[in-house]
């Protein structure tokens, strides 16, 4: 039986914020979204009261990353994930404005799942993460291991 996966959403622009999480819904994909404006609160999240990352052990998790954030580098967030021995096996969405060749190889070598640059158009926005909600509709996720 698999857990119902939690998706962390690490987004600082508050508009977009809603706008993921409206049309990530009119695709169909009710789960659990938890928004943070902050990379410092995410982490706090994710990592927990002592810092290891052992209270999301029974969890489920996806998390959709903007790399843009005024408080934390998004690489920064995305490395730690993915270095973190109960938290590398989540996946980690970038879903950003920044489309520079470099940046893309260097999430996907850190550990990146998907790369999503934000397309600049209202519409062309919303129906990119319409398309998102629909793969994570089929995405198998890791899930974590019985305790």
């Amino acid at each position: 039986m698999s857990n119902p996966v939690t998706i962390i959403m690490i987004e600082d622009d508050e508009g977009h914020a809603r706008l993921i999480e409206r049309n990530i819904r009119r695709s169909g994909v009710n789960n659990e979204i938890i928004p943070f404006t902050s990379g410092t609160a995410a982490l706090n999240y994710l990592f927990g009261a002592d810092g290891s990352g052992v209270e999301h052990r029974d969890r489920a998790l996806l998390v959709l990353l903007d790399l843009n954030l005024p408080d934390a580098s998004g690489i920064d967030i995305l490395r730690r994930i993915k270095e973190n021995d109960h938290l590398k096996c989540t996946p980690v969405v970038v879903l950003t404005t920044t489309d520079d060749a470099q940046e893309i190889k260097r999430c996907y070598e850190l550990g990146c799942n998907v790369y999503i640059t934000k397309p600049v158009n209202y519409e062309s926005f919303a129906n990119a993460i319409r398309q998102l909600g629909l793969f994570f509709s089929v995405i198998q996720v890791p899930q974590p291991e019985a305790t």
